[in-house]
């Protein structure tokens, strides 16, 4: 048999002669995190068009394809789902939103704003990305929220703060690994523990962290005592 005839020669021969081609119109674009490229990127959202060839010219169509979205960087194509992973700059942003938003439910919980809670509390806040936040700063939001709702400090956690967790951990959640949904309950147990143990009302507040970070019950009591043992 002659070199190229045989049944994979004729099958490449035949896609040569018959193929399909896609072509590709954009619908949309916008900023997403490449899982190719590791990073933010600019992307098209495309939809497609199947046609058969015949010696590379398109004869036929084939119906539709798509949409996917294609990195302007990789030119990879990826499923639409992919825009669901927040860029690195919004996952940031809502990283530092939930840190804040935590620190002032512990702080509201606590019911007496120390000193030695609102350094814990700031430290942790500039180190989730506020980094001009001071302890004097947190003192005077959690007053002002607390005459702004009518809230009386050491409180258990009332509805109101309950949402406004949901509204901050809710959607940071998904994108979280375990571990690193614990990391962010354990900030709020060390702002609790700060000027001494739990009180009702942080244990209450914390609990609700850690439902909004989908921790279950048991391991956030195993996460407050551990937090509560000194390393």
């Amino acid at each position: 048999m002659l070199p190229g005839r045989g049944r994979n020669g004729r099958a490449a021969s035949a896609a040569r002669i018959l193929g399909c081609r896609t072509a590709w119109t954009p619908v949309g674009d916008g900023e997403f995190f490449c899982p190719g490229c590791g990073g933010d990127r600019n992307y098209q959202r495309l939809t497609g068009r199947r046609r058969f060839t015949l010696l590379g010219m398109p004869v036929m169509p084939r119906g539709e394809t798509g949409p996917v979205v294609e990195c302007a960087a990789c030119k990879t194509h990826f499923g639409t789902d992919v825009l669901d992973h927040p860029t690195t700059t919004r996952f940031s942003a809502m990283l530092r939103d939930a840190v804040h938003t935590i620190a002032l439910a512990v702080l509201a919980a606590g019911g007496t704003c120390s000193r030695t809670a609102l350094e814990a509390a700031a430290c942790a806040v500039r180190a989730a990305g506020f980094d001009d936040c001071t302890e004097d700063q947190l003192g005077a939001l959690v007053e002002a929220l607390a005459a702004d709702t009518g809230r009386v400090f050491g409180e258990p956690c009332g509805a109101g703060l309950a949402i406004e967790l949901h509204e901050a951990l809710d959607p940071l959640a998904p994108h979280l690994a375990p571990a690193g949904r614990e990391s962010i309950l354990l900030q709020g147990a060390r702002i609790a523990l700060a000027d001494g143990p739990y009180t009702p009302a942080e244990r209450d507040a914390l609990a609700t962290v850690g439902a909004a970070l989908t921790i279950c019950a048991d391991d956030v009591t195993r996460l407050l005592v551990a937090a509560r043992t000194p390393s």
